[in-house]
């Protein structure tokens, strides 16, 4: 008993991390509220600014990608009970995130800069990004998606239930929708610098990797359900007309 309670409270612990490093990224990378962000912070010469940037990125996708691996869960499993593997990905994924906001160094250098209506757009957008990005982890499960469901499962006594295949709503459109958000909001910004640019194509040259162990292992998991689901539904972008289309094509 004592050993659920204590793999329920790494479980809060993680999941209170991983609040407060999502909150923190809203503002670090919309440049809002927090004291330091993507373009505020203390300067230092470009070569520095990309080589230390790049490093924190580059440590951030590592751990990341190497962490979600099965091969790496095995692994893991002789030393991790099976409740607490995620929130220990959800911790160390967190704790990376904060490092990162903290060693970061903004390169101000102004590329583009828009006012007006298309600033007003562009903020907009960023902001349904977020939310798309943090609607999507509810439609699958939000709380397992971050540790809190296996940890009250274990504390309960009880087994986790087998992963079943499902597509609830934007994942009809996009098979990670997620990633989607992440990307809007990383690239819809009124004012971008060269600091910025750095941080959203390193994320997205990440993104488009990644993307494809994830599809090969959900592949291995679901088989023929997921290859179907891969020929019907677009990755990132949305196919647009798609009704049309096909109604014409009926005709």
């Amino acid at each position: 008993m004592v050993s659920r309670v204590l793999i329920l409270l790494y479980a809060l612990v993680s999941y209170a991390l991983f609040t407060l490093s999502f909150l923190y990224a809203l503002g670090f990378v919309g440049n809002y509220v927090v004291p330091k962000s993507i373009d505020v912070g203390s300067s230092s010469n470009l070569a520095e600014a990309v080589v230390v940037n790049l490093l924190l990125m580059s440590l951030f996708a590592l751990q990341h990608s190497v962490m979600a691996r099965p091969a790496f869960k095995r692994w893991s499993a002789q030393f991790l009970p099976a409740a607490c593997q995620r929130s220990t990905y959800v911790l160390l994924s967190s704790l990376i995130l904060l490092l990162l906001f903290w060693q970061w160094r903004p390169i101000p250098t102004v590329i583009w800069q828009t006012e007006g209506l298309a600033a007003g757009l562009l903020t907009s957008a960023h902001w349904l990004g977020w939310l798309i990005a943090f609607a999507s982890t509810h439609m699958i499960d939000h709380f397992d998606l971050f540790g809190l469901r296996q940890a009250f499962v274990a504390w309960r006594g009880a087994e986790m239930p087998a992963q079943s295949f499902r597509t609830p709503l934007l994942y009809k459109i996009v098979r990670h929708p997620i990633m989607l958000g992440f990307l809007l909001a990383f690239w819809a910004t009124p004012e971008m610098t060269i600091g910025h640019l750095l941080f959203a194509l390193a994320n997205t040259v990440y993104i488009l990797v990644a993307l494809q162990f994830e599809e090969r292992d959900l592949i291995a998991m679901f088989g023929a359900s997921y290859r179907d689901y891969r020929r019907r539904v677009p990755m990132l972008l949305p196919r647009l007309f798609v009704r049309r289309q096909t109604e014409g094509a009926a005709r």
